[in-house]
Parts: C-alpha cells; sequence; structure tokens
C-alpha cells in the first residue's frame, strides 16, 4: 500500500504540475483537481498493490460511492474528469500500460433529475428516530439533525461545521457558512427550532468534550459528526421510515427546494435559501414534478 501511495503522490504532482503549466489550469481548478484525485487515492489504495492493478470496476465503484453521498452533478461531472484527464497523462508519460478510464463517461447533467421525497415520505422519516425500533441514546440529536435537514436545505458538508454561535434560533435563522466563503442566513421553523434546542439542552450536554469546538452536531467522541454519518444516519431511517426511494442527505435539499416551490416560493428566495450564485442551478427544481405544474395549469388557466 505504501508503494502505491508513493507511487500516486509523485504521479498527482506530475500531472497538476502539467495541468497548471501545459494546460494552463487555473490554481482554483488545480486544487479541486487535487482534493478530487486525493480522495479518489485513498479508495483505491484499499483495492489495488500498484497503478497498473487499477480498472475501469474499480472507478466505477468509486463514482458509485460519490453519488452514494449526494454529490451534486457538477461536482460528479468533475470528479470523473479529474480522474480522465489523469489517468489519459499517465498512459502518455508510460506510467500505465493502459487507460482503465477510457470507458469512463460524463453524466448528462441536463438529464439530471434529483430524488426527491413526498410529503407523506418526508414526515416518516422525520419521525422515525423516536420509533419504538429506533429509539436510541443519540434519537434527540437524529432527530434534530433531521428536522434541520429539512428546514433548511443545507448541504451536509455545511451541517457538519455549524457552530452554536451560528444559531440564531430564536429569531428563526441559522447563519450557514457555504461555497466560497459566502455566509447565508436561512429560516428555521418551529419544528426544528424545538428539537434543536431540546437536544442541545439534553444529549449535547453529556457528549461535549474540551475539544468539540462549539460543534452542534458530535458524535460519542465529542466530535463533530462526519459526513458519512450523517450518510449512514440518513439511510438507517430511510429504512425504518419504510421508504424505497435511494436518498441520501442531500435529497433532504432538493426535498426543500422542491417543497417549497410547489407551495408557491418565489424562485429568487429560494436560490438565496440554497446559496446558489446562479438561479439557472436553481431552475432545476421547477421541472421534478410535472404533475404539480399540469395542476397549476388546469386550476388557473382559463383553458385549462
Amino acid at each position: 500500500m505504501d508503494s502505491l501511495h508513493s507511487q500516486f503522490r509523485i504521479a498527482l504532482e506530475n500531472f497538476l504540475n502539467y495541468m497548471l503549466i501545459e494546460r494552463n489550469f487555473s490554481q482554483n481548478t488545480r486544487e479541486s483537481y487535487s482534493n478530487d484525485l486525493k480522495r479518489y487515492l485513498l479508495f483505491i489504495q484499499e483495492s489495488v498493490l500498484d497503478m497498473n492493478g487499477i480498472s475501469a470496476n474499480h472507478i466505477e465503484r468509486f463514482i458509485s460511492e460519490l453519488y452514494e453521498t449526494g454529490l451534486e452533478a457538477s461536482s460528479m461531472a468533475r470528479n470523473i474528469s479529474a480522474i480522465r484527464s489523469f489517468h489519459k497523462f499517465l498512459v502518455i508519460e508510460r506510467a500505465l500500460d493502459t487507460n482503465p478510464a477510457e470507458t469512463i463517461h460524463l453524466p448528462k447533467q441536463a438529464r439530471y433529475l434529483p430524488t426527491v421525497l413526498t410529503v407523506e415520505e418526508t414526515m416518516r422519516i422525520l419521525e422515525a428516530p423516536l420509533g419504538t425500533a429506533a429509539q436510541s441514546k443519540y434519537a434527540s440529536r437524529d432527530k434534530a439533525l433531521l428536522e434541520l435537514l429539512y428546514a433548511t436545505g443545507v448541504r451536509v458538508s455545511e451541517l457538519v461545521n455549524i457552530q452554536q454561535q451560528s444559531l440564531y434560533l430564536e429569531a428563526g435563522f441559522v447563519r450557514i457558512f457555504g461555497k466560497g466563503s459566502k455566509e447565508r442566513l436561512v429560516p428555521v421553523g418551529d419544528s426544528a427550532v424545538k428539537w434543536i434546542n431540546q437536544y442541545r439542552q439534553g444529549l449535547r450536554l453529556s457528549l461535549v468534550k474540551g475539544d468539540s469546538d462549539d460543534y452542534i452536531f458530535l458524535n460519542s467522541r465529542g466530535k463533530k459528526l462526519s459526513r458519512m454519518a450523517i450518510y449512514s444516519m440518513v439511510q438507517h431511517y430511510a429504512q425504518l421510515a419504510a421508504i424505497e426511494k435511494n436518498i441520501s442527505p442531500h435529497t433532504f435539499r432538493h426535498t426543500f427546494a422542491t417543497h417549497l416551490l410547489e407551495g408557491g416560493a418565489d424562485l429568487r428566495a429560494v436560490q438565496e435559501m440554497l446559496g446558489h450564485s446562479s438561479i439557472v442551478t436553481t431552475q432545476i427544481y421547477t421541472h421534478i414534478d410535472r404533475s404539480f405544474i399540469k395542476e397549476v395549469h388546469k386550476t388557473f388557466h382559463p383553458r385549462g
């Protein structure tokens, strides 16, 4: 494994320098590719002993795991592009005999429609932590976390970093630090406020340690919950709630946006709450529920 890690580190450094100098990539793109490929290495080195042992199947399994964590389509496409470019470079440099990424294709982003929960399914999963089959000492934490996911539509990467100082629950807001260090204030409804306060005043006090750094959602060791822990949590409660759809923490973000728009919310307001820099990204949610759009047309159009 150390041999592979050393091979990969040297190859990655050469590749990134090539992209910067020969291909004139921006520093931001270089950093994104670097992060994507380091994560790829961590996955790959669990299965192979040297770089020529990497197969298309390994790459497909990695992409599948990325998808399961709820990465947005644009991030998925960038990860695949980084892997393909990296392996192509290795073949050109004769560090690899063949290119295992040659048959891996970019997802068609235009056709990407996220999974969304119905209101009834959402209520079932929100109630799951308090069900008798699910009751554990972490029930109040899990309930508060799921309520906040649905109440705010935050990304899981934002959720794990929320600290108590970012909560303005009396005013009904939470401050979110999003992509590109951008801040936004997102409203939080009464139900989420109730459960967050119950968790903070109870279970969290027994979890907190000296190095917990004021993070809201803590694990049994007093550290902030990881993204994968939250992903596993969502999967667990989806199963208990008998939800057959393949969902992830990101499903709550899609559901949040869709339910708001179906309720008549302004697209610009939803864009602000989601932290999208472009309204084009938010418009994906206007294409999800065709039956809702048809019903609106039938109800309000003179010739409906």
